[in-house]
């Protein structure tokens, strides 16, 4: 087996976190292979020397991106730049489509030959399908982390594997290491600032009136540093004060011990489902973001273990159903129908490939086929 050299990007956490699995795989099914290019910790930790800081791509939303447009149109160029000069097999791009695509299109344009290969499918079965179409221009092969999603993928013109979800090779926490009075309910208003201000009220008017049923509840909070202060002041006024978690044990911990959870819509509930967590998904937004949401949607879920699973067992509240009432009868039916959402938590974890090979080495082999190694 000869060398082998690949150019990989990953822009924020979640992207660090797979691409430093599949370089794991990599090496595992390949030991001669060398990589260039962006990541943060884990990957740097498997052996890539980023060519610039990974968090000066961790940008979310327009307001915040406005002002760092001319700093990031030069990261762009000088990203690559680098690639082409490194001439590698294949370059690999992690999530972060607006960073990644954008460098595929200069890659391409100056190396048509050369394999671009993307991990993380854009969700095109749930809303905008022509973006396939349009990363099929520069993107050649994609990894997928959902089994359904491959089919929208090689009908824009790029062929896929699905290699499994990361969630499915996580550690699990302990069910009995947060002793206490039940129930435990876990609030899970999300992960950014918008969304913490604007569930943490109606999640706390949830309390209240889970509070008439059960009055000896206890609740806990994981949520991410970048956030926690708002998430203290924001509940500061609930009627039962949280736990609030940021240690990452004690947030596994957390999830495999809670008798039920509430939580914004998002992959959160494919961390709850590994933790057999029943859930409750709820989400608000900005009304006229919900209207086009709602007008885009080609799905009538949001919720990953429905969609997974072919069920419709986790009950959602989205925009103006987000009210404090019926959210707090779903909890209440969930704690006294616990097994409910077992089936389809468990059928969702098997399609994800728990079970199976690591989702890493799944991802390896696959881009090993895409390059015809």
């Amino acid at each position: 087996m000869g060398a082998l050299s690949f150019f990989l990007i990953a822009g924020e956490p979640s992207g660090d976190r797979l691409g430093a699995a599949l370089m794991a795989g990599l090496k595992a099914l390949h030991p001669d292979v060398s990589f260039q290019g962006i990541g943060g910790p884990l990957m740097q930790a498997e052996g890539l020397d980023s060519l610039f800081p990974m968090e000066e791509l961790s940008i979310m939303g327009l307001v915040e991106v406005l002002p760092k447009y001319l700093p990031l149109k030069r990261r762009i160029r000088q990203t690559a730049q680098a690639a082409l000069a490194a001439s590698p097999d294949a370059m690999i791009t992690i999530d972060s489509p607006d960073f990644c695509l954008r460098v595929a299109d200069l890659v391409k344009a100056g190396r048509r030959d050369l394999r671009i290969i993307h991990y993380v499918a854009p969700s095109v079965w749930a809303w905008r399908p022509g973006r396939a179409a349009k990363m099929a221009r520069v993107i050649d092969h994609v990894l997928t982390l959902l089994p359904f999603e491959p089919p929208y993928m090689t009908a824009a013109g790029m062929t896929a594997d699905f290699v499994g979800h990361p969630v499915v090779a996580e550690p699990l926490g302990m069910a009995n290491a947060l002793p206490g009075s039940w129930p435990l309910i876990l609030m899970l208003p999300g992960s950014r600032r918008g969304e913490v201000r604007r569930l943490a009220p109606v999640f706390g008017a949830v309390l209240g009136d889970l509070l008439r049923v059960h009055p000896g509840l206890r609740v806990a909070l994981p949520t991410v540093r970048g956030v926690e202060g708002d998430v203290r002041a924001l509940t500061a006024d609930w009627p039962v004060r949280p736990e609030i978690i940021t240690d990452t044990a004690r947030k596994r911990d957390a999830f495999a011990a809670a008798d039920v959870a509430v939580a914004a819509s998002g992959t959160v509930s494919l961390e709850l489902a590994a933790n057999a967590c029943p859930m409750v998904v709820a989400y608000k937004m900005n009304p006229l973001s919900f209207w086009l949401m709602r007008r885009a949607a080609r799905v009538d879920t949001v919720t990953l273990v429905n969609l997974i699973s072919q069920t419709r067992v986790v009950p959602e509240f989205l925009g103006p159903k987000c009210q404090p009432g019926p959210i707090a009868a779903a909890v209440l039916d969930a704690l006294a129908h616990p097994d409910a959402q077992n089936a389809a938590m468990e059928a969702t974890m098997t399609l994800l490939g728990r079970g199976g090979e690591a989702p890493g080495l799944r991802a390896a082999r696959s881009v090993l086929g895409a390059i015809g190694r």
